[in-house]
């Protein structure tokens, strides 16, 4: 791996693990600075399937979701974060993003990579509510011109489970 290849990974890592950072501190207007205007935000549904039909467990993007957002919805779910009317996170739920497995699978046109991570996200809330999610992300990052930072500028969320347990689905992956 030549040098600069090397530091292309190590600095989306880093990006990576800051983004997990911004997310267990709840600094989330922060985080909404890493996303890109053209964000896509996608979180298809997963169901069991035999052998045959493995193409056809996760939902396609026309299909029903957990997440089909843009950064205007996302805003959207931080304000009423933020509003006290949010009784899903009343009180705030303690989380740990923990990401892993970075590969770059592709080196785009205008700076932009297309990167697959693996992650693992523990929810504590109240005294007794544990979630753990795991499963993987396909991200496109963009290089901010003039800039050493990444944007986020699409991000597909693949879980593990095809039934969730959790009471609901308010925080971010």
């Amino acid at each position: 791996m030549p040098n600069n290849r090397l530091l292309l990974q190590h600095d989306i890592e880093q990006f990576l693990y800051r983004e997990a950072q911004l997310l267990d501190n709840r600094d989330f207007e922060q985080w909404l600075d890493i996303l890109a205007d053209d964000l896509h935000y996608f979180m298809p549904m997963r169901t069991n399937r035999g052998r045959r039909e493995m193409a056809l467990e996760y939902t396609s993007e026309k299909e029903a979701a957990y997440f089909n957002d843009d950064k205007p919805f996302m805003k959207a779910r931080i304000r009423k974060l933020r509003s006290g009317f949010s009784w899903s996170e009343d009180p705030p739920s303690r989380t740990r993003h923990l990401v892993s497995n970075v590969l770059i699978e592709e080196d785009l046109s205008n700076a932009s990579y297309r990167v697959s991570s693996a992650f693992l996200l523990y929810r504590n809330r109240l005294e007794r509510q544990v979630d753990i999610f795991a499963g993987e992300r396909h991200d496109v990052l963009r290089r901010v011109e003039g800039d050493q930072q990444f944007q986020i500028v699409s991000r597909k969320i693949l879980l593990d489970q095809s039934t969730l347990l959790s009471n609901n689905l308010s925080m971010f992956f």
